[in-house]
């Protein structure tokens, strides 16, 4: 029986691939343990998962002058003093990172160890933290074939994202019971993302008047954000965020408005439903979710709304053409041929062990 070390947070994307190995790696015999932060939304998921969690320090790796990038070097430095003793505590036989910034230290300390590292990259380009995890990486798995280019042939395997198989179980009565909708107007799911999004927050609220009278609306705003003056709004729900009750809010749902997270996107390719991206703009990020955002519109499965243009009359504009084009939009995404990734890495995994 082997042991593996699972890690991955920051963002839901970051974990929720690593959950939907779980199955499959307990059906092969693993014994599993995760590491994160202290804090990060990974130790919150995790924890229903029944494995054991282990924490390390982390630093915030960033693009941009900030006085907290030199103490975080130090919280970097002790997160890789601590995964180091924390290897030889558990002797797992391999990592898997899934990114974000709480994984290059233990990768460095398995590198060390001499533990092989599987690494994956959902964006279309890798980001910060996989690049400084990759020469200490034995393979690294990619999402998206265009992904190849900017890695190293002979680490890079192309998987796919591994999705939650509950995601296309869902009950979409039990959505609308959850949601307390009972008229029969289209319902939009909004996902603001795992941390919740304050401009697509702004522009969902100051346009429902104009999309009530002709959607329901779900929307998940993130922790903190709900707003006690919209409680009693007729045709409207909003959580901060859901978890086991997803899939029946996706089941219910007849077009999403999202963020353009590459685990998302998976998701919404396997549940084949039309979908409008507003990605976070290049102030937020590295603009890894434009990229991918782009490759979705391309290949006809969603439409897409840049940040910079997002009010809430360009919303309900795009809203309107996505549901004029959802039946061509779920026709290309009934064509998407879905790679197994789970069965891809964990055979990644099993070659990595072999001597």
């Amino acid at each position: 029986m082997s042991t593996i070390i699972l890690t991955g947070g920051g963002t839901a994307g970051h974990v929720t691939p690593n959950i939907a190995l779980l199955p499959a790696l307990r059906d092969a015999g693993y014994t599993i343990h995760y590491v994160g932060t202290r804090d990060g939304i990974e130790r919150e998921l995790i924890s229903r998962e029944d494995i054991p969690y282990h924490t390390i320090p982390a630093g915030k790796l960033r693009r941009y002058i900030d006085w907290q990038n030199f103490t975080d070097l130090f919280r970097i430095f002790f997160g890789f003093i601590k995964s180091f003793f924390l290897l030889g505590r558990i002797k797992p036989d391999i990592v898997f990172s899934k990114g974000g910034f709480v994984t290059p230290p233990i990768i460095w300390a398995a590198w060390l160890r001499r533990i092989p590292v599987i690494c994956h990259e959902s964006d279309l380009t890798p980001g910060l933290a996989n690049k400084l995890a990759l020469p200490f990486a034995n393979r690294i798995c990619h999402a998206f074939a265009e992904t190849a280019k900017y890695l190293p042939s002979e680490k890079a395997i192309h998987t796919g994202i591994p999705v939650r198989p509950e995601l296309t179980k869902g009950d979409p009565q039990k959505g609308r019971e959850l949601c307390g909708f009972s008229s029969d107007k289209p319902i939009i799911l909004i996902i603001g993302g795992s941390l919740g999004s304050q401009a697509i927050n702004t522009a969902v609220r100051s346009a429902l008047p104009h999309l009530l009278t002709e959607y329901q609306i779900c929307h998940l705003c993130g922790q903190g954000n709900l707003d006690s003056a919209l409680n009693n709004a007729e045709g409207y729900a909003q959580f901060e965020y859901v978890t086991e009750d997803l899939p029946h809010l996706f089941a219910a749902a007849d077009y999403i408005v999202s963020r353009a997270g590459a685990t998302t996107l998976f998701e919404l390719l396997a549940l084949q439903k039309p979908a409008l991206l507003i990605p976070l703009s290049l102030q937020a990020s590295r603009g890894d979710q434009i990229e991918n955002a782009e490759i979705f519109q391309n290949a006809g499965y969603g439409l897409v709304l840049s940040e910079d243009d997002l009010t809430s009359e360009t919303l309900c504009k795009v809203i309107h053409d996505l549901q004029h084009q959802s039946d061509t939009l779920r026709q290309s995404m009934s064509e998407w041929s879905d790679r197994d990734a789970i069965t891809e890495i964990l055979s990644t995994l099993s070659n990595a062990l072999k001597p």
